[in-house]
């Protein structure tokens, strides 16, 4: 039977999966207690939770709020990035992490929106650019073609509008 503390942390965990836009599943063998303090500082100045968890109570934490992809990825030694907020910082921050430092750090996978993300996917995660310049470029994208029309319409409008000035003033000199 479990006992109430580990309940607790069950529920702690629970409550991090039901709130986070994003979770990403590290293997943090290896690495140090300073490197651990330096990506952990890293993290939570990007507003996301960094948590080694114990496997067992993350399996129960995930079945209570249907994070089910969720389970495969609790083997061996794991922590755990909570996002809540932008879904691709927490994996530039620990992509960046691995690549500036050379870390021994692994990325086991993910969860987000209720899907499965495989290594592969994070990384292509912390490529993409953030959410206001995707939205910019969407919307420079979608605005261009209509500049483009306006600019040909009113060409037209231009030219017109000179030729009955041209022919005004011709009229006036006469």
């Amino acid at each position: 039977m479990p006992t109430e503390k580990k309940m607790q942390q069950v529920d702690q965990i629970a409550d991090l999966l039901s709130r986070c836009t994003i979770a990403i599943a590290t293997d943090y063998r290896g690495l140090s207690m300073t490197e651990m303090m330096s990506l952990r500082r890293k993290l939570r100045a990007q507003g996301v939770e960094y948590r080694v968890v114990k496997n067992s109570l993350a399996r129960l934490a995930a079945k209570k709020t249907e994070s089910q992809p969720l389970i495969p990825l609790l083997e061996g030694p794991t922590a755990l990035a909570f996002g809540y907020g932008e879904i691709t910082e927490p994996a530039k921050v620990l992509v960046d992490h691995i690549r500036s430092e050379r870390s021994v750090l692994s990325i086991k996978g993910g969860l987000m929106g209720g899907e499965a993300l495989a290594p592969e996917q994070v990384n292509i995660l912390a490529t993409l650019p953030s959410r206001e310049v995707l939205l910019a470029k969407a919307l420079g994208a979608l605005q261009g073609p209509i500049y483009s029309l306006h600019a040909v319409l009113s060409a037209q409008l231009r030219g017109l509008i000179t030729a009955l000035n041209a022919r005004l003033e011709q009229l006036q000199g006469e």
